[in-house]
C-alpha cells in the first residue's frame, strides 16, 4: 500500500496523508500544493521520495470538496503566501452551487456561519438520527399526500368482493399447479385437493431448482414456511379458512424485514444483518394465511439488478437481466417459482422487471400500503406493490396489505371500490401514442368509451425533479455509510455512489425548490386528466418519473411477445415480452385493475409461460 505525500509551494510545508483522506488531498490541491506517491512502511519511517507530480490547475470538483471540507478539518497543513485567499476557494464551492454572487465579505460571513451556527446543529440532528443505516426509524414528520382535489373519501375501508372460480380440478403435473393463478390454487386449498404443505414443498422445490440460473433467490425460509403452512391445514382442518391467500406460498423483496432471517438490502454492506423486526406488510399477509417461502432478490441497496450474490436474469431470456431493483420478485413469479411475490417502487423498480419478465404488477397509489420495516429511499417515493400471473390475483394481493400502518406516517386508509365490481361501460379511456392498440380495441369491444390523450404539463425538470428528491432522501437514510466510506465496497459503482456524491451537496434551498417545482407538476397534470384512465408505454422513464412524482397507480400488463434477434437455434423459446400500462388517478386504482382484468378475461398473454425448462443457452 502506498501512502501520500503533500509537498506545498513554500519549503518546508509537508503534510502526510493516510489512505481514505482524499479530502485533505482535495484541499491542498486548491491551495496550489502537489502530490507524491511513496511506499507504505511502518510507523512511516524512512519513506523513500520519487518525483513530484505537479497538479496546477485543480479540477472543479476538488475545489468544491476542498471549499466544503475547509471549514471542519484540522488542517495541519502551514499557509502559505502563495496559496489561494480563503474567499478564492469559497467561491469555487459557492459557483458549483449555483451561488456565487455573494461579496467578498458575505462570502466570509457564510463561512464563519457554517463553522459557528450550522455544523453544530448538523452534527447534533445526524446524531441523533442517521446513526443507523436504511431509514427504518425516525420518519420525516413531512408528509406526502397524493390525493387530489375536493373529493373526500368516506373513511371507510371496505374489503373487496370477488366470487372464487368454480370447477377447478387439481391438473396432473406440479409443472401445471406452479403457473395456477392464486385463486385457482386458493380453490384447490379451500376444497381440500391440496394442502398448503405440499404446496410450500413444490415451490421451494422449484425454487432451489432454478435459481442457479437466474440468481434470483436471497434467503430460503424453509422451517418459518413449513409452520405457517402446517398452521393453514390445521385451520382448515378446524372449518378456519382466512380467504383467498390461505396457505399460498409466496416471496417478499428482500429489503422487508422477517424475524429471524438475512434482510441484506441486496448490499454487501448488510449481507449478514438480521432485523428482528415483523414488517407491516408481511404481518398483514401473515394474518391473511400466506405462507413466506423466501427472501427474493433486491438490487443493492435497492437499486437495479446487480446484488452481492451476482445478477438477476429475465426468465424469457436468460442472456438479459430483469433489471430493475425488485429482479427477484418478477423474475420469480415469471418463472413459476412463487405465485405472487411483494416488491416495491421508488422510480421504477416494479414497472421495469414487471415489463422485462412478462408478469402482471401493480405499482399502487403512494401511501396505499405501509412501509414499516422497509429499507427508505424516498419518504415522499417509496411504495410497495404485487408481482402476479393476473390483475385478479393482484387485485386480491392488494386488498390483504393495504390500510394504514401506524408506524407509517404516509400510510392511509384509502377506501378503493372493488374492481370486480366496477362498471367498466361508464368509463372513458385516453390512449397515449405509445399504447399498445390491441388494449386499446380489446377495451373497446368491451363497452369503455376509448379516446385519444396526451397529459399535458409546462414544468421540464420532471426526471430532474425525481433524482433531486430520490438521491437527497437516500443519504439522508445512508449519511452514515457513505461517511464511513462503505460506498467504495458497492456492487456497482456507477449507480449509488456516484449519485450520492451528487446530492450532498445539492443546496437545501433548492431541493424544496424541487418539490414547489413537484407541486405544481401535481396540480398540472391533475387539471389535464380529464378520463378516468388512460393507457400508455409502462417503462417510458419520463412517465416511470411523472408518475412516481404524482403518486398514481399503473398496473404493468404482458400484452404479446415478440421474437429477439440473435435468437438461439430452432426449437428454442426464448421471446421478448411486450408490455402496456393503465394508469389512474391517485385512489383510484380499482380503476386501472378493473380494467386490465376486463382485457385479461379474453386474452391470455398473462397465461404463458417463459422457457424455464429449455432455457437453450449458447
Amino acid at each position: 500500500m502506498a501512502t501520500l505525500l503533500l509537498r506545498g509551494k513554500c519549503p518546508g510545508v509537508t503534510a502526510l496523508v493516510l489512505p481514505r483522506v482524499g479530502l485533505c488531498l482535495s484541499l491542498f490541491l486548491c491551495c496550489g500544493g502537489a502530490v507524491s506517491v511513496v511506499p507504505h512502511h511502518d510507523q512511516f519511517q524512512n519513506p523513500i521520495t520519487p518525483p513530484c507530480l505537479t497538479c496546477s490547475t485543480p479540477s472543479p470538483s476538488l475545489r468544491l470538496l476542498a471549499a466544503l471540507t475547509s471549514l471542519d478539518m484540522e488542517s495541519k497543513i502551514s499557509q502559505c503566501p502563495q496559496q489561494n485567499s480563503e474567499v478564492s476557494s469559497l467561491r469555487h464551492a459557492f459557483r458549483l452551487l449555483d451561488a456565487d454572487f455573494f461579496t467578498d465579505n458575505k462570502v466570509l460571513e457564510v463561512a464563519k456561519g457554517a463553522e459557528e451556527f450550522n455544523i453544530p446543529i448538523i452534527r447534533a440532528n445526524r446524531k441523533s438520527v442517521a446513526s443507523v443505516d436504511g431509514g427504518l426509524q425516525n420518519p420525516s414528520c413531512l408528509v406526502f399526500d397524493p390525493s387530489w382535489g375536493s373529493e373526500q373519501p368516506d373513511g371507510i375501508n371496505r374489503r373487496f368482493t370477488h366470487t372464487m372460480p368454480s370447477d377447478i380440478q387439481r391438473p396432473g403435473s406440479d409443472e401445471d399447479i406452479a403457473f395456477m393463478s392464486v385463486l385457482e390454487l386458493g380453490e384447490l386449498i379451500r376444497t381440500r385437493q391440496i394442502t398448503s404443505k405440499e404446496l410450500t414443498r413444490l415451490f421451494l422445490e422449484r425454487l432451489r431448482r432454478y435459481n442457479g440460473i437466474l440468481e434470483a433467490v436471497v434467503s430460503y425460509t424453509e422451517e418459518l414456511a413449513y409452520a405457517q403452512a402446517k398452521r393453514a391445514d390445521e385451520l382448515l382442518a378446524q372449518g378456519v379458512y382466512l380467504g383467498p391467500l390461505h396457505g399460498i406460498p409466496y416471496g417478499l423483496k428482500d429489503i422487508i424485514a422477517v424475524p429471524g432471517y438475512h434482510t441484506t438490502w441486496g448490499s454487501t454492506s448488510f449481507k449478514d444483518q438480521v432485523l428482528n423486526i415483523d414488517a407491516w406488510v408481511y404481518k398483514r399477509l401473515k394474518s391473511a394465511g400466506a405462507v413466506l417461502v423466501a427472501k427474493l432478490v433486491s438490487g443493492s441497496l435497492a437499486y437495479d439488478d446487480i446484488w452481492f450474490g451476482g445478477r438477476t436474469r429475465n426468465p424469457w431470456n436468460i442472456e438479459e437481466f430483469s433489471t430493475g431493483s425488485s429482479a427477484g420478485p418478477a423474475a420469480c413469479t415469471s418463472a413459476g417459482m412463487v405465485p405472487f411475490a411483494i416488491g416495491s417502487e421508488t422510480a421504477g423498480s416494479i414497472t421495469y422487471p414487471a415489463a422485462r419478465c412478462g408478469v402482471t404488477a401493480l405499482r399502487p397509489t403512494f401511501g396505499t400500503v405501509g412501509r414499516s420495516g422497509v429499507m427508505s429511499i424516498s419518504e415522499s417515493l417509496d411504495k410497495l406493490g404485487p408481482f402476479c400471473r393476473s390483475a385478479a390475483d393482484c387485485t386480491i394481493i392488494l386488498d390483504a396489505i393495504r390500510g394504514r400502518d401506524p408506524d407509517d406516517p404516509s400510510s392511509r386508509d384509502i377506501p378503493l371500490d372493488s374492481p370486480f365490481t366496477v362498471d367498466i361501460t361508464k368509463l372513458t379511456v385516453g390512449y397515449l401514442d405509445d399504447a399498445e392498440m390491441e388494449v386499446v380495441h380489446v377495451l373497446s369491444s368491451k363497452g369503455v368509451t376509448m379516446v385519444p390523450f396526451r397529459l399535458n404539463y409546462t414544468v421540464a425538470s420532471v426526471q430532474g425533479i425525481l433524482n433531486f428528491t430520490m438521491d437527497v432522501d437516500m443519504l439522508a437514510h445512508f449519511d452514515e455509510w457513505q461517511r464511513l466510506g462503505k460506498d467504495d465496497q458497492y456492487e456497482a459503482q456507477e449507480q449509488w455512489p456516484i449519485e450520492l456524491c451528487r446530492a450532498r451537496v445539492v443546496p437545501a434551498v433548492d431541493y424544496v425548490q424541487a418539490q414547489r417545482a413537484r407541486g405544481k407538476l401535481i396540480r398540472e397534470v391533475r387539471e389535464s386528466f380529464n378520463v378516468d384512465a388512460f393507457i400508455g408505454n409502462a417503462t417510458d422513464w419520463e412517465k416511470v418519473c411523472l408518475g412516481n412524482l404524482v403518486g398514481m397507480p399503473v398496473i404493468v400488463v404482458p400484452t404479446g411477445y415478440a421474437n429477439i434477434s440473435a435468437s438461439p437455434p430452432s426449437g428454442k423459446r426464448r421471446r421478448r415480452t411486450v408490455t402496456t400500462g393503465i394508469y389512474a388517478p391517485p385512489q383510484k386504482d380499482h380503476i386501472a385493475l378493473a380494467l386490465a382484468i376486463a382485457y385479461q378475461s379474453v386474452t391470455d398473454h398473462h397465461k404463458q409461460r417463459p422457457p424455464i425448462n429449455d432455457l437453450g443457452a449458447k
